[in-house]
């Protein structure tokens, strides 16, 4: 698997960024035509001037046609790297980023390629020419197209643009580039596209002209996995406190904030692990929060539910985790005790075998662990994580029915405890299993 950010980072946003920049600032010497030095190393905006600019500018172009007009020849300008508007971009990039970084890093998320629309430009020009004189792309109403209905189709799909009547190129346009591109130097085997779902249509397009055109081969599977949207409690898109966009970075210092809480108020985490463990603990909040319903549908993110230690959030999956860590290490504590101890203990433990469960309770856990198999599988097969997340739901409730109708550490039978021991390190690796695919992890204690 290779993991590609791909920034859009080529296309009309740019150009309504720039155009408001130079709104705001026609004296930079970005904007000067005559300008022929060097220009400033320090970008001349921050990220959070990024944030406000953007939506303005965007807002702007929605209510004045000869605002849009002129954001849409920045961008064709760009596209044609126009000094001044080319460098202005690269401080563009360069800030977002290094921004973009920071919050993965949070997430413990990292990408191999942090390529972008742009990467791609200089292929641009070659593949239109190719797609013209094969005789797929043809001129429709000043703009370039590549017919992609098929008689099956139940709704209208219309002709994928491949670039507008200015000739400037379009998100298709770098997105067929992109394929292109990554077929050649990577030959894949499937291309995942993970997006909102309201780009739906827009992957069909690209899809169909790609194959079309000859760029994805019939044994390149490309495939669309589209995401709904996380609203408030109000059910509308999840905003900030005065109304705003909510930034990554303050959703997760919010859950962070607010898993501290309760960490804190345990008196078994000496202080110097309670900050380490709170980040810890609202990671698995927030990942198990997300991945934990089906990707296409919209969800209501609510902190408190997302951190509760009860019910189907990752601290009650990462609490069952930290419970069965414990057991393991009072066990290992009795063997201590009799003087087993180091590669000794590492022997009979590994040497512990599962028996044949003596209760329904541990029964129905050993079934559980039977389906480890055949769920990762499903959960790989249909790229639906949230089915990992039901099923480790299941499996600590079906370990917690257990425990508590079970005293395995006081029990005599040694023939028992060992089985049960043996049991308790299987669901813990099963689990651990689990929540590493999710991008999760539990601490020793919480």
């Amino acid at each position: 698997m290779i993991g590609d950010i791909h920034l859009g980072d080529w296309g009309l946003q740019m150009g309504l960024v720039i155009t408001e920049l130079s709104k705001r600032h026609p004296d930079w010497v970005y904007f000067d035509d005559s300008y022929t030095g060097e220009y400033p190393e320090e970008a001349p905006f921050t990220v959070t001037d990024l944030e406000e600019i953007y939506p303005t500018a965007s807002r702007k172009s929605k209510e004045d046609e000869a605002y849009y007009a002129e954001a849409m020849e920045s961008t064709h300008l760009l596209q044609e790297k126009k000094r001044g508007y080319y460098a202005l971009w690269q401080k563009i990039i360069e800030v977002s980023v290094a921004d973009l970084k920071k919050n993965y890093k949070n997430l413990d998320v990292e990408f191999e390629l942090w390529n972008g629309e742009s990467t791609v430009g200089d292929i641009i020009p070659g593949m239109v020419e190719k797609m013209k004189k094969d005789g797929f792309a043809y001129e429709s109403n000043g703009a370039l197209v590549v017919d992609v209905a098929e008689e099956t189709d139940a709704k209208e799909v219309p002709p994928c643009i491949i670039l507008k009547s200015d000739g400037a190129a379009l998100y298709t346009t770098t997105d067929l580039a992109t394929i292109q591109d990554r077929v050649e130097k990577y030959h894949p085997d499937e291309i995942l596209y993970v997006t909102d779902k309201r780009q739906e249509l827009h992957f069909t397009q690209v899809f169909r002209a790609a194959r079309k055109t000859g760029l994805a081969k019939d044994n390149l599977e490309l495939v669309h996995i589209g995401f709904g949207t996380m609203n408030g409690r109000d059910g509308k898109p999840f905003k900030t406190r005065d109304g705003g966009v909510m930034r990554l970075e303050t959703l997760i210092g919010d859950i962070n904030a607010e898993m501290r809480k309760k960490i804190v108020t345990n008196p078994e985490i000496p202080a110097d692990e309670v900050d380490a463990t709170s980040r810890q603990v609202a990671m698995a909040a927030l990942k198990y929060g997300d991945l934990s319903n089906q990707a296409s549908k919209d969800y209501i993110f609510d902190i408190e539910k997302f951190c509760s230690f009860e019910g189907d959030t990752g601290p009650y999956i990462l609490y069952t985790m930290v419970r069965i860590k414990s057991i393991l290490a009072k066990y290992r504590a009795q063997l201590g005790a009799k003087g087993i101890t180091g590669a000794s203990a590492k022997e009979k433990e590994s040497g512990l075998a599962i028996g044949p469960a003596l209760s329904p309770d541990e029964k129905r856990l050993q079934e559980t662990l039977a389906r480890f198999s055949e769920n990762v599988a499903g959960a790989y097969k249909d790229y639906a994580p949230h089915r990992l997340c039901a099923y480790i739901y299941q499996l600590s409730n079906d370990f917690n029915s257990f425990y508590h109708e079970t005293r395995i550490l006081t029990e005599e039978d040694e023939s028992k405890k060992e089985s049960w021991i043996a049991l308790l390190k299987l669901t813990l690796g099963v689990l651990e299993d689990c929540t590493n695919m999710l991008g999760f992890s539990a601490p020793d204690r919480m």
